[in-house]
């Protein structure tokens, strides 16, 4: 009786995908930035549900435009579901930690997100990942480690708020992977956003005028309009990227390039808010950066020793 053998992406696509999770490392930065921008006069949920509202709104004339279908099987509702809360809760915590926290460092300790993922591909998923890519992931998270500062001294029980991200944002990857190879990206990212938005507007609603400081409702003025906007739109652009890639090349691949997304977001919270790493910290982002260019690295060699296996003769 034959055994069927685990699904390998191509090389082509493997390479796509890995342009795709580069692109959303460039993108994503700048919705940080956005909704921290925001949070001086928006509250926490309300900069939330701008993010997911906005999204389900440009995400809908591209399925109109492409003629797909928003029909979805009953099995997959669950998983869109879960998804979908899963993205709010890891959306509301890192926000809320962005509010008071410099980006770089609420960042860093979202970083054990890829980690998790690596752990759970390999030993759940059984996903091939060999020690070498084991052993990357883990220099990557010594480097997270340099990175963090002495965060609950410096900020109390909100440096919490990452670790909260990390865990939904890690479990969001596994199921967008699942839910990619079913659904079109552009339908599933248009039910991502109008789910959230249902779970989160009814919260809202209900803390209006509750002098809860995260969740009443207040009316934006001026730019904070296009703050809000731009969490949206960077939000789609940025997700939508994450939501192809994890078509075309296995989450243990991708997974260690997001920690390419932190010297981006470095960089622009030194240009936006004058928030500039300590030696300590560039430390850490050269680690971080170091682990996932190896990552890159031994994926291509893992391809080309695939193609060279496929294209030996039989003996």
């Amino acid at each position: 009786m034959s055994t069927a053998q685990p699904y390998t992406p191509s090389t082509d696509r493997i390479l796509a995908g890995v342009a795709l999770m580069l692109g959303f490392c460039i993108t994503a930065p700048m919705l940080d930035v956005a909704a921290k921008l925001a949070s001086a006069t928006v509250p926490v949920g309300q900069i939330t549900a701008a993010r997911f509202i906005v999204q389900c709104a440009l995400m809908a004339p591209f399925v109109w435009i492409m003629g797909l279908s928003l029909h979805v099987a009953r099995a997959q509702w669950l998983a869109l579901v879960f998804r979908a809360a899963l993205l709010l809760v890891a959306t509301f915590c890192f926000i809320a930690a962005i509010r008071v926290m410099p980006l770089a460092d609420a960042l860093a300790i979202v970083f054990v997100a890829p980690f998790i993922v690596l752990l759970v591909g390999k030993f759940y998923l059984g996903e091939d990942v060999g020690p070498r890519r084991v052993g990357a992931a883990m220099g990557g998270f010594v480097g997270v480690l340099f990175v963090i500062q002495p965060s609950f001294a410096a900020f109390g029980a909100v440096a919490l708020f990452p670790l909260g991200t990390a865990i939904g944002f890690a479990f969001y990857i596994l199921v967008t992977r699942g839910l990619s190879r079913r659904m079109h990206p552009v339908t599933l990212q248009f039910h991502t956003g109008f789910i959230a938005s249902l779970l989160c507007l009814p919260v809202l609603l209900l803390a209006q005028g509750s002098g809860t400081e995260l969740l009443d409702l207040v009316w934006p003025e001026g730019i904070a309009w296009l703050w809000l906007f731009g969490v949206g739109c960077f939000a789609a652009v940025s997700h939508m990227m994450m939501t192809y890639a994890l078509s075309l090349a296995p989450s243990a691949t991708l997974a260690p390039l997001q920690y390419l997304e932190l010297p981006v977001a470095t960089l622009l919270g030194y240009l936006v808010f004058q928030d500039f790493p300590n030696a300590l910290t560039l430390t850490g982002i050269t680690i971080i950066i170091g682990a996932g260019l190896y990552m890159i690295h031994r994926e291509r060699v893992t391809a080309r020793q695939l193609v060279t296996e496929r294209a030996a003769p039989p003996i």
